[in-house]
């Protein structure tokens, strides 16, 4: 077993007010393909669904859902996370928001990932991210220069890591964690 059994995460589903320009930002910028799109009757009037996926094993990873009021000022959404495959794949995300015009782009390292932040089209905070080979505690949070290429910035982000508390390999860290939910793997 390498997970806990049960439940697993699985997509979210999010109100907005605008759903063609989320969706085109969702599809466009961040690469997701619209799987599904559709109307349902709900429980103030017919509803707008655009589903949408960067896995073709998976239908839907994030759903955007009309009737979202446009004055709503309290987002109950802390962050929507999307994990890049790469360094070089975050790097390219940066430059992609750049080119898009998006704002408050906020590159930083947790020690245990290099994530970069921004807003979507309707203020929803999102974090493209790679996880590192290194844990330490947190939270922590310190600007990165995402320009660096990438084994300059990967030489950097280790050096500050080695620096904080709770340092250690990711490796080290997942067994703890395995063993403190009782999903440990079997030997090999």
């Amino acid at each position: 077993m390498t997970q806990r059994p049960g439940l697993s995460f699985s997509h979210v589903g999010i109100f907005v007010t605008d759903i063609q320009r989320m969706a085109d930002f969702y599809s466009q910028v961040l690469d997701f393909t619209i799987t599904d799109r559709g109307m349902l009757d709900g429980p103030h009037g017919p509803i707008e669904l655009v589903f949408t996926s960067r896995d073709p094993d998976v239908h839907h990873q994030i759903v955007l859902v009309s009737g979202r009021p446009a004055d709503v000022r309290f987002n109950v959404i802390n962050q929507l996370s999307l994990m890049a495959d790469s360094l070089e794949t975050l790097q390219r995300y940066h430059r992609r928001l750049v080119d898009a015009g998006v704002a408050e782009l906020a590159p930083v390292t947790h020690g245990n990932a290099l994530s970069l932040y921004c807003r979507d089209p309707e203020g929803n905070r999102l974090e493209l991210y790679i996880d590192t080979p290194w844990y330490v505690s947190q939270p922590m949070r310190v600007p990165m220069p995402i320009e660096l290429p990438p084994a300059e910035l990967m030489a950097w982000a280790e050096r500050h890591a080695r620096a904080l508390p709770g340092f250690r390999s990711r490796q080290a860290w997942r067994a703890d964690m395995a063993r403190r939910m009782g999903v440990e793997q079997a030997p090999a």
